[in-house]
């Protein structure tokens, strides 16, 4: 078996995977990933224990224990590229043997679930709900990149999308990628499902015009009108299609759990959004 160049798998001296300073032991089979490295503390916090911390630039990473579950909770930082690093160098601390850099011959797979916010597009999502991505559909292009299987329902339904938002030919074609069932199952309890929207950035990607016009018109309206066999597209952010595409190819367990804290449909932004994403984490805590 041909061993993975130094540059392509990069490690640091210690032997820890480049970006996240991560070993295999310092990772729990349960990982809740979130954007914002103040959350990692917020959930954290909430252990029982905590065995091990490390930090390097926006990727900070506590392991600890609730009950006798073993849990890792670690900051992505914002997009999907972000997660493109994430995903990869996760998946190498438990599937590589870093030292003679070769694949191992047993499959670890990791249950994967992103607590974020996100904004609404339908009307009936409202401000603080709990919003359980059922599939990502990423504008960013991220997983073109990659040679992976795309379902021929999941090409349908972004060909659908296409001629529905006279997507533009310059843009990326966007693709799409499901959420693990088995996760969905163990959390989907009172919350709102739906297909989440991915963007690669923040404003005239979601819509936004601030002192730069949009290219995309009424990208918004478009979203919010999309139906594809009773699927449509209930809310916007920034990383979930990259972690359901690459986590999917890379044999893992995802999920995306989201507070809803504004709503593009009726302008409404929650007047205390960190109290439901404390509400969210104890709820995911509670169901893994």
């Amino acid at each position: 078996m041909n061993k993975i160049q130094e540059t392509e798998l990069i490690l640091n001296p210690d032997g820890s995977v480049y970006h996240l300073h991560l070993h295999p032991e310092n990772i729990a089979e349960t990982i809740i990933v979130v954007g914002d490295q103040e959350r990692v503390a917020a959930i954290s916090n909430r252990f029982d224990a905590i065995e091990f911390k490390v930090q390097n630039r926006e990727f900070v990473t506590h392991t600890g224990r609730v009950g006798g579950k073993r849990i890792t909770a670690l900051s992505t930082g914002i997009g999907t590229d972000n997660i493109d690093i994430v995903l990869n160098e996760l998946d190498a601390a438990v599937n590589i043997d870093l030292k003679e850099r070769v694949p191992k011959k047993e499959h670890t797979s990791l249950n994967i679930i992103r607590i974020g916010t996100s904004g609404s597009l339908q009307a009936d999502v409202p401000v603080d709900g709990f919003l359980l991505s059922t599939h990502g559909l990423g504008f960013d292009g991220l997983m073109n990149f990659y040679d992976v299987e795309k379902t021929k329902e999941s090409e349908e339904l972004v060909d659908a999308f296409i001629t529905h938002t006279a997507w533009k030919n310059n843009l990326a074609r966007p693709y799409l990628f499901a959420g693990s069932s088995k996760l969905i199952s163990k959390l989907e309890e009172g919350m709102y499902k739906g297909i989440t929207a991915t963007a690669p950035g923040f404003y005239a990607p979601q819509g936004r015009e601030l002192r730069l016009n949009a290219s995309m018109k009424n990208l918004n309206e478009k979203l919010t009108s999309f139906s594809f066999n009773g699927q449509r597209i209930t809310n916007f952010e920034m990383e979930t299609s990259a972690l359901f595409g690459l986590g999917s190819a890379l044999g893992h367990q995802c999920a995306t759990v989201c507070a809803i804290i504004g709503n593009r449909v009726t302008m409404q932004f929650s007047k205390n959004y960190k109290k439901a994403v404390d509400k969210l984490i104890d709820t995911v805590l509670e169901r893994v």
